[in-house]
């Protein structure tokens, strides 16, 4: 065995993701991180999103966090706040968020499986589609004439 918790192992670096997907691993890092940090997540939203969306926002990653304390299969390793690497867990957080906010119900529900007891796996995926659309309206500045969806699956290796 490594030294290196199960869920923690590096497998990509953050600036690789699409924006859902990093604004995913990014707050899950703050909410963890400290009160302090929570309270820059919560002023992100309400900047990005106005006050009553920026606070639902808040609230859903919240009740996110929250169900993976609690229900979690194990505990859901991250890496710290400045780094620059993804955890194989966070990229599966972000997976679960960027599926859930482009409809994909089903790859949702099997991310989410892997991450709470699968009895909670349903409200982790549907409270996941709420935050993805919520990251979603957020990072649309920065997806302008950028191709988001491809029509048809592509062999990346």
């Amino acid at each position: 065995m490594s030294g290196t918790p199960r869920g923690g192992a590096a497998v990509g670096r953050l600036a690789d993701l699409a924006p859902v997907e990093a604004g995913a691993v990014m707050y899950l890092r703050m909410w963890s991180d400290s009160a302090h940090s929570r309270a820059d997540a919560a002023s992100d939203f309400d900047l990005a999103l106005g006050r009553g969306l920026g606070k639902s926002a808040m609230s859903t990653l919240e009740q996110i966090c929250s169900l993976c304390a609690t229900h979690g299969r194990r505990p859901l390793m991250r890496h710290g706040l400045g780094c620059s690497c993804l955890g194989a867990d966070e990229s599966c957080f972000a997976q679960m968020i960027g599926a859930a906010a482009d409809g994909q119900h089903e790859d949702a529900m099997m991310m989410a499986a892997l991450i709470v007891r699968p009895d909670f796996a349903p409200s982790l995926a549907a409270l996941s589609e709420q935050f993805g659309l919520a990251l979603r309206r957020m990072t649309l500045p920065f997806q302008h004439g950028r191709v988001t969806h491809s029509p048809t699956p592509s062999v990346l290796h």
